[in-house]
């Protein structure tokens, strides 16, 4: 909520204290200009009460205090009561800014008891915004009930003041619906007396209630909004970004959280901002902090933010801040649980939801030095919450099953996780981007990992399997979001990206060229991004994972493999010939290292680097035994396997492992994936696309090649293949061979991207095919590759397609040797033409690459294949 300003009845009065809020800097001069011309006590008391009310929003506290009580003065001399009194509310809001919480208060007191009328209701909405600010919703709430009944029939921008706060007290305390009405009622209202700040300031209010209600997308659409006009009028809004840090925090976007906070501090640090929004900022530092993995820099900040608030005398948000100080703390003991059980108590009456994440600190740290019976009775407290968020919903869900599982009823401990997930499920309906469906899908960890421990420790091999699939690739089992018809914008932005990078490479332009165009990338991007964010979600239900229907559909022919990283364990459960079964391979580390040590190899001997041959049988016998371990037998020696590997070990050259290199082997995110693109039906007619981008060493001749093959596949060489045309000719075609460079941006996964005659194609690009095409060989280098990020997912141009719905796909884990992939592509097509699916068409043609380790091989093995 933002702090108001002031109003009287002269027409000169209205339109500069007006203006004030509306446009400050504009304002700001005319208040200095009338103050130039030494004008009267009642002219004076206005132009400096304006003054006063800009620079107090502007978070320069200590200034406008001296302002507006030289506006008091001023009043006084013009005997005038009501401005006078006004102007007194404007004080005391500034006076609780800086942290003289009492001297505030005290201040409003005495212009509520000198104002009668319409004044009356325009001096308590400041004094409910204090003490909202405060934490006293009761209080306000009552305050800002009377302002509305004083307010509503009078002056339109009072009116909308009114309704604007009385929604932060309804958000505040859990009405959504009604808070949501009273700031449709403001913006529109603020818009009609076009008060841009104020209506900014609504806008931001209302992405704050739509996040409240879990609408993600729409939350920071308004954030977006109101981040944009606060820009335009050259203001820092301190409130927009404490909501701003907040919403992306619960986004999972840790990183913009903690950029956007950072920034924030340094603004109101130069500008000596209001105390009071200076911690709340602080506390949001510490929050962010504590997300992004920085537990010294959240314990700074919360220590800095929590003197702040005690000094304030803000015990709401004192508790808060002491809550992120105590999860910020690397080592648990006693000292941490007495603390963390007075901090329970005390937010148990301060802000019951956030008390639920106070006990299960509790308790935890209760268990961990051997307190079990304190840390049970923290866990029923925590389980008895009922929250209103999402993240508190799950909280709760997670302190049932952990309560359910040290009282040793399994089945109930089992049923709150159940619960936990279907609540996330829900809301990963709700979104749209890919990026916040993979980063919300973190919030089921504990809750999925705490049923798979359970099942392993069973050596139940089903409900391991049904548990690991309950969460495994959860944003890819929710129905993608196809762009909107009218996206001109998107499409311009994505089309100059293409244009900017492609200047970049070829190092176009005057000296000092580059970082402008650095600049503009970077701006590119972020507007690309942006609007991803604000996807809305889908209707559509996502299907359920039954091993029933698993069986039926591998049959005897088939075996799926899934592996497990559990508590850095990996754990293989291997489904064969109607059989689920268990096995325990050994530390994910190891097997991490393995890939690692293969990675490098085909690195190495495919670039024909370094005097010494590498013996890669040898790294591959390595790599199945830390990878498989005691699992291999369970795979039988016949019939094709179907690999779900963890996140962390997507990229693995599955034929160099022994086992596996004479095997058809395709590899998939989830056996749920595996099914639906076992079911996906192929397109009714047979077009074939193939593509070939620019700077391939060997040219064209790979397309070539394959145009023998397809003397009738739609062919986009020669400069031809730009991105629009290349978009167009494969939405919805049977088969599409593309071969271009490829690039992984670990940095930002959906800007990873093929590269053509225009420019880079990224995933942001690709999700906004209509249909994706049934089948896909992408003969680039790292086209592959992913980022693991969320619940073990995966995020890259391989991914993307499967979430479109590609069937079946042939990628490469590593950069591969040009001229060698030629002839090795055109042998995997012919094996696809003649009807084999990727996995099986795969090894065939490393079967018939040949065993000695030459490039050949290297391109062989560095090639897998997906789905079916």
């Amino acid at each position: 909520m933002s702090a108001t300003s002031d109003d009287i009845e002269q027409p000169s009065t209205d339109e500069l204290l007006t203006l004030a809020l509306a446009r400050p800097n504009e304002a700001l001069a005319a208040a200095r200009a009338i103050l130039a011309e030494h004008p009267g006590p009642a002219r004076a008391a206005v132009a400096h009460q304006a003054v006063g009310v800009v620079l107090r929003d502007f978070g320069n506290i200590s200034d406008a205090i001296a302002e507006l009580r030289a506006a008091a003065r001023w009043a006084r001399a013009a005997r005038d009561h009501d401005r006078e009194t006004d102007v007194l509310a404007s004080l005391g809001v500034a006076l609780v800014m800086s942290g003289r919480t009492r001297a505030g208060l005290s201040t409003l007191e005495r212009a509520v008891r000198a104002a009668d009328g319409q004044l009356t209701g325009r001096v308590l909405i400041r004094r409910v915004y204090v003490l909202w600010s405060l934490g006293r919703y009761a209080e306000a709430l009552d305050d800002a009930q009377r302002a509305v009944d004083l307010l509503a029939d009078g002056d339109a921008v009072w009116a909308a003041r009114a309704y604007q706060h009385r929604a932060a007290l309804l958000l505040a305390m859990g009405d959504t619906t009604r808070a949501d009405r009273d700031y449709a009622r403001c913006g529109a209202l603020y818009a009609q007396a076009q008060q841009d700040l104020e209506y900014a300031s609504a806008r931001q209010e209302r992405g704050a209630t739509a996040f409240a209600r879990g609408d993600m997308p729409v939350a920071l659409a308004h954030l977006d909004d109101a981040e944009r006009i606060v820009e335009k009028l050259g203001v820092f809004d301190a409130g927009l970004y404490v909501t701003k840090t907040t919403v992306l925090l619960a986004a999972g976007l840790h990183r913009d959280a903690l950029t956007t906070v950072e920034y924030a501090l340094a603004r109101i640090s130069e500008h000596r901002g209001s105390a009071t929004q200076r911690s709340e900022l602080l506390h949001c530092a510490a929050l962010a902090a504590h997300a992004a993995g920085k537990s010294e820099t959240a314990r700074a900040h919360a220590r800095e933010a929590l003197r702040a608030f005690r000094q304030q005398q803000r015990p709401w948000w004192a508790a808060r801040t002491e809550l992120v100080f105590l999860q910020a703390q690397e080592h648990p003991g006693d000292g941490l649980l007495r603390r963390a059980r007075r901090l329970s108590r005390q937010l148990d009456v301060l802000d019951p939801e956030q008390a639920i994440s106070a006990h299960l600190l509790t308790a935890r740290t209760a268990f961990a030095v051997g307190k079990p019976a304190v840390g049970r009775s923290h866990l029923r407290a925590a389980a008895a919450g009922r929250p209103s968020g999402l993240s508190g919903r799950v909280s709760a869900c997670l302190a049932q099953a952990l309560l359910a599982e040290a009282e040793g009823r399994h089945r109930a401990m089992l049923g709150a996780c159940a619960r936990g997930l279907r609540q996330l499920d829900a809301y990963l309906r709700t979104l749209g981007a890919t990026e916040l469906r993979v980063l919300a899908s973190a919030q089921g960890s504990d809750l999925a990992t705490l049923a798979l421990r359970h099942a392993v420790e069973r050596a139940d091999a089903r409900q391991v399997l049904q548990w690991s699939e309950r969460w495994r690739a959860a944003a890819l089992a929710v129905p993608q979001v196809r762009p909107p018809d009218d996206t001109p914008t998107a499409d311009r932005d994505l089309a100059a990206l293409r244009s900017l990078v492609s200047r970049l490479e070829e190092g176009a332009g005057p000296p000092g060229t580059p970082g402008t165009l650095q600049r503009d990338r970077r701006r590119l991007e972020d507007a690309i991004r942006r609007r991803a964010l604000l996807a809305p979600g889908s209707a559509g239900s996502t299907a359920r994972f039954r091993i029933r229907d698993l069986l039926a559909e591998l049959g005897s022919a088939t075996t799926l493999l899934e592996l497990i990283d559990l508590d850095g364990q990996l754990i293989a459960v291997v489904v064969r010939s109607h059989r689920v079964r268990l096995h325990r391979v050994g530390p994910t580390a190891e097997a991490a290292r393995s890939l690692a040590h293969a990675l490098f190899a085909l690195r190495r001997e495919g670039g024909r680097r370094g005097v010494h041959r590498l013996d890669l049988g040898v790294i591959g016998a390595r790599l199945e035994a830390d990878l498989l371990g005691g699992a291999v037998p369970l795979l039988g020696d016949d019939g094709s396997i179907v690999v779900i590997p963890t996140g962390r070990l997507h990229a693995v050259p599955w034929g160099l492992l022994p086992s596996l290199r004479d095997r058809p082997t395709s590899v998939m995110p989830s056996a749920a994936a595996w099914l639906r693109s076992r079911r996906a039906a192929p397109p009714p007619d047979a077009k074939v696309v193939l593509v070939g981008g620019p700077k391939l060493s060997t040219g064209t001749a790979e397309i070539q090649a394959l145009s023998s093959l397809y003397p009738r596949a739609e062919v986009l060489a020669h400069g031809a293949a730009t991105a629009e045309r290349v978009m167009a000719a494969i939405d919805g075609a049977h088969l599409v061979h593309i071969a271009a460079h490829g690039t992984f941006r670990a940095d930002s996964p959906l800007f990873s991207a093929l590269e053509l005659d225009d420019g880079p194609l990224t995933v942001y690009d690709l999700e906004r095919l209509r249909r994706a095409p049934h089948r896909v060989v992408l003969s680039s280098c790292n086209s592959a590759v992913g980022a693991p990020a969320g619940a073990d997912e995966l995020v890259g141009v391989v991914t993307s397609l499967i979430g479109l719905g590609a069937a079946g796909m042939v990628a490469s884990v590593v950069p591969v040797n040009d001229p060698a992939t030629v002839p090795f592509m055109s042998t995997v097509h012919q094996h696809l033409k003649e009807g084999c699916p990727p996995g099986e068409a795969l090894a065939r043609a490393r079967g018939e690459s040949g065993t000695h380790e030459t490039v050949t091989r290297t391109v062989a093995e560095a090639f897998i294949a997906l789905g079916s």
